[in-house]
């Protein structure tokens, strides 16, 4: 049997939070339900959690253990499990003490102190402390590896593109629709714990890297925060950043105001100029004269959002051509081809964006590119002989 109940505190008590009617109170639901967990829709201290525990004769869970409970189940990779792994640890170190309440905390009749709970207490702290170390040093070389790794894509170089946005938002179904991609893409909280990466094709040809990353909520724990700065960082270096919202939620501008705050905690990469696309998903979700309203809003947002339907592919490609136009700041390069070098043709489209191409009477190429300054050296050192027009 289950239940809810809306608990308005007017005033926090120290030792239960609730105050001693409200406790009594729920006390009688938790019977009546036979309840073996009560969970509390906000952060607990340890005397808190315990206190409620002895009240109620029930396991209680606040929203951090929760969330982390969550995301034990849906860590997938290794990283995502050291992550979790790390969160959790921290949680749980200042509530060691409620673990050994049933052992004795002192020697009773000796002048000796330290009974049996405390020295295992001290010893659970102790092996908490080292395996965090551990993990801490684990999660330093996974960031060092993706620092390598974006150092990589640099020297390609390819734009990177990071969706981000409050959990269930739709992030993997974009995902898998812009990429062509079957990541899991489900009804449920963080479904995405896991950073995944693939390459697109923008239009005119243009290659771009896109992240799908986790999904963020309101009052996110900063211990889960902590322990994906690896995963987060990402975002911070991503060229442009996708705000993925699901515009058919009634509580739309909440979660924004929600992701907005967590994007303020992951600073941008040194001399990077952070840009963000909203992108307002779900529209199938709304009824005729809603969709209109939100498609016409997004239309007069001068390209700062797009209405899309992940699900069903409607606005896709609008959202392909905005993605384009907010990162497509390389300078333009006129270049005139031969007939014999198809090859440098096929270069530009596969590494550049192609804005114009067209053929004289001589069967000459002119084309205009778009070209990262690194890509244009690579072109320039592979293709000398293409003549600038």
């Amino acid at each position: 049997m289950r239940g809810a109940e809306v608990a308005r505190i007017r005033k926090v008590t120290p030792a239960t939070l609730f105050g001693r009617g409200k406790v009594d109170e729920l006390a009688a639901l938790v019977r009546a339900a036979e309840a073996e967990v009560v969970v509390i829709d906000d952060a607990l201290t340890p005397v808190q959690q315990r206190n409620l525990e002895k009240a109620w004769d029930a396991k209680v869970i606040d929203r951090s253990g929760l969330i982390l409970e969550i995301f034990g189940r849906r860590a997938r990779t290794r990283e995502g499990r050291l992550q979790v792994e790390l969160a959790r640890l921290e949680y749980e170190r200042s509530r060691l003490v409620r673990t050994w309440t049933h052992l004795e905390r002192q020697r009773g009749g000796t002048s000796s102190t330290g009974g049996p709970g405390e020295t295992q207490i001290e010893l659970d702290r102790r092996l908490i402390a080292d395996r965090i170390v551990r993990l801490k040093a684990e999660l330093e070389e996974v960031r060092r590896t993706r620092g390598l790794h974006r150092k990589a894509r640099a020297r390609v170089p390819f734009p990177a593109v990071a969706l981000v946005g409050y959990t269930n938002a739709g992030k993997s179904t974009l995902f898998n629709r812009l990429t062509g991609s079957e990541v899991l893409a489900k009804d449920l909280l963080f479904a995405t714990l896991d950073t995944t990466q693939r390459t697109i094709r923008l239009p005119q040809g243009r290659p771009a890297i896109v992240a799908d990353t986790v999904g963020f909520i309101s009052d996110l724990p900063h211990e889960l925060v902590a322990a994906f700065r690896a995963t987060l960082e990402e975002v911070g270096e991503a060229d442009l950043i996708l705000h993925v919202r699901d515009i058919s939620s009634p509580d739309t501008e909440a979660q924004k105001r929600d992701v907005n705050k967590v994007l303020e905690m992951i600073p941008a990469a040194e001399g990077r100029e952070r840009r963000v696309l909203e992108v307002w998903n779900k529209i199938d979700r709304l009824d005729e004269d809603e969709r209109e309203r939100v498609i016409a809003t997004a239309a007069r947002s001068d390209g700062r959002a797009v209405a899309v339907s992940a699900w069903t592919g409607e606005g896709i490609e609008a959202l392909r051509e905005a993605i384009a136009a907010m990162i497509d700041d390389e300078p333009e390069l006129r270049l005139t081809l031969d007939p014999s070098q198809g090859e440098a043709l096929a270069w530009l489209y596969e590494n550049g964006r192609v804005t114009f191409r067209d053929q004289d009477e001589s069967g000459r190429t002119h084309v205009v590119v778009r070209l990262h300054p690194a890509a244009q050296g690579r072109f320039e050192r592979l293709f000398p002989d293409v003549i600038p027009s």
